[in-house]
């Protein structure tokens, strides 16, 4: 009796060891909590993410992780999500990428980047000025699918404006005197292409703010407020995202009163660093590396579903695709010089 119980307790280690090697940590008794951060309203968003819990349940069970179950939610603010992460209280969450660094950046933070939004590219791209200013509109291609925009700064059709232009245009770099006495359009302080990161640009560039500015610096209502102003004159320069003069060309020649395109009467003077798209980000307190790196497979799976880009649409996400904590180091700059 003592030798068969003793073949039965080693062939149950044995069975044991077995199931844990091949299915690595078992989730099957764990809910996965999915935040979402509040960018709409919250019943919007869980009405069009639904869908995702059994869709990544299911892309999961197929790459060998049978889960409990998957709960969506929508965080009351966007640091209310990064504190479920840090907490354990969430496991994966949607989290613009300066969000993401704020949390990743505290001491000893569980919180990791594992994916980026995609959206559709431009037919520009350049970090040098002058690329963008051969006068042919800037489109949209949908066939390139990158995790960043830019911001620029953009001369419009004042004199001042043509003078600065022109110095980019002719190759020479230009200097703190170019640009000091101008009068700027720029956005809210919390903007990422109308504020923020033209900030990080003036910082890098010439070591100076929008404080040491010499001429009007003027918070406008919107870009199209900021397109208007560079139509008239009223700016020499604005700051907007990239793709902000095709946005805004129709107006231009209609209700902006110019008589030529946008693309001929302003000109880029500046280009910002990439502005990174929305992260997905995970807590590893509660998931271990092999899941995350499922998950990781799994949303990329998705995004190639109909039904995935369907739930995506909430944020108006295209794809998504890898990315590492550093590419997120202008964003790290630019928290640093709000804070500053």
């Amino acid at each position: 009796m003592k030798k068969l119980l003793l073949v039965f307790v080693a062939a149950f280690a044995v069975f044991a060891l077995s199931a844990c090697k091949e299915g690595e940590t078992d989730y099957s008794d764990q809910t996965l909590v999915v935040y979402f951060v509040p960018s709409r309203p919250a019943d919007e968003i869980l009405e069009i993410t639904e869908p995702l819990a059994q869709l990544l349940e299911d892309e999961l069970a197929e790459l060998g992780y049978e889960v409990g179950g998957v709960e969506i939610l929508v965080s009351s603010t966007y640091e209310a999500a990064g504190e479920a992460l840090l907490a354990g209280t969430g496991d994966i969450a949607f989290l613009p990428g300066g969000t993401y660094v704020a949390y990743k950046d505290v001491a000893d933070s569980p919180v990791e980047v594992i994916l980026a939004a995609t959206r559709a590219g431009l037919t520009k791209d350049s970090s040098d000025a002058e690329d963008w200013n051969d006068g042919v509109a800037t489109d949209g291609d949908s066939e390139y699918q990158v995790a960043y925009y830019k911001g620029l700064i953009i001369a419009g059709t004042s004199a001042a404006a043509r003078t600065v232009a022109d110095k980019v245009n002719a190759g020479t770099a230009l200097v703190w005197d170019d640009v000091k006495d101008l009068n700027w359009c720029v956005r809210s302080a919390t903007s990422s292409s109308g504020y923020i990161y033209p900030a990080v640009w003036l910082q890098e560039t010439f070591d100076k703010t929008f404080d040491d500015v010499e001429g009007v610096v003027t918070q406008t209502g919107g870009y199209g407020d900021t397109m208007a102003s560079l139509a008239t004159g009223t700016c020499d320069v604005g700051t907007i995202y990239a793709d902000a003069r095709r946005d805004y060309a129709d107006e231009w020649v209609g209700e902006y009163g110019r008589t030529s395109t946008v693309w001929e009467e302003t000109d880029v003077i500046g280009v910002t660093a990439n502005i990174m798209n929305d992260t997905i980000s995970v807590s590893n307190l509660n998931l271990d590396a092999d899941i995350i790196e499922a998950i990781t497979q799994a949303f990329l799976n998705i995004a190639e579903t109909d039904a995935g880009l369907e739930v995506m649409a909430v944020y108006s996400h295209e794809g998504y695709t890898r990315v590492t904590d550093e590419d997120y180091d202008a964003a790290r700059a630019a928290a640093e010089l709000a804070g500053n």
